[in-house]
């Protein structure tokens, strides 16, 4: 289910970002690039954040960004990037994020069962610590693919 959303051109890593920001524009451009959201939907997450929207951090450094449907999603898709150092949500210390994951979902239901599955992935505390330690596509993606089959 996740490696039907997240393959080798959604999966990303970067080095020395210069903040919440611009970690938002990487892990949006493979979804832009794609058609599966328009620029709004990316506009629609910074605003949401920077309107304090700490609340997309699921813990453990990783954030889920997303906004409404209807800001701007063409179709249901995930991406991901790690950043390296991580980068303070929102500027503020309390939400200091190495994994970024961006939710496109096109409707209220088409995505709960990647979010399900990512979820349990999450929750798992040696694949969520594998995760969080990929340092390239293959190594994350063999965690995610090992995250389909649970």
């Amino acid at each position: 289910m996740l490696t039907s959303y997240l393959t080798a051109d959604t999966v990303r890593f970067a080095n020395d970002l210069s903040g919440w920001r611009d970690a938002i524009e990487l892990v949006s451009e493979p979804l832009l690039t794609d058609g599966a959201i328009t620029r709004s939907y990316v506009d629609a997450m910074l605003d949401s954040i920077a309107a304090g929207g700490t609340y997309i951090d699921l813990g453990y450094g990783i954030a889920l960004a997303h906004a409404r449907p209807e800001s701007g999603v063409v179709r249901t898709g995930l991406s991901a990037l790690w950043v390296r150092p991580s980068v303070l949500l929102n500027d503020e210390e309390a939400h200091p994020i190495s994994l970024f994951f961006c939710l496109a979902a096109a409707d209220d239901t088409s995505h709960l069962a990647t979010m399900s599955t990512l979820a349990g992935l999450l929750t798992d505390d040696d694949a969520r610590e594998r995760l969080l330690a990929a340092t390239t596509p293959a190594a994350a993606l063999a965690v995610l693919t090992t995250g389909d089959d649970e």
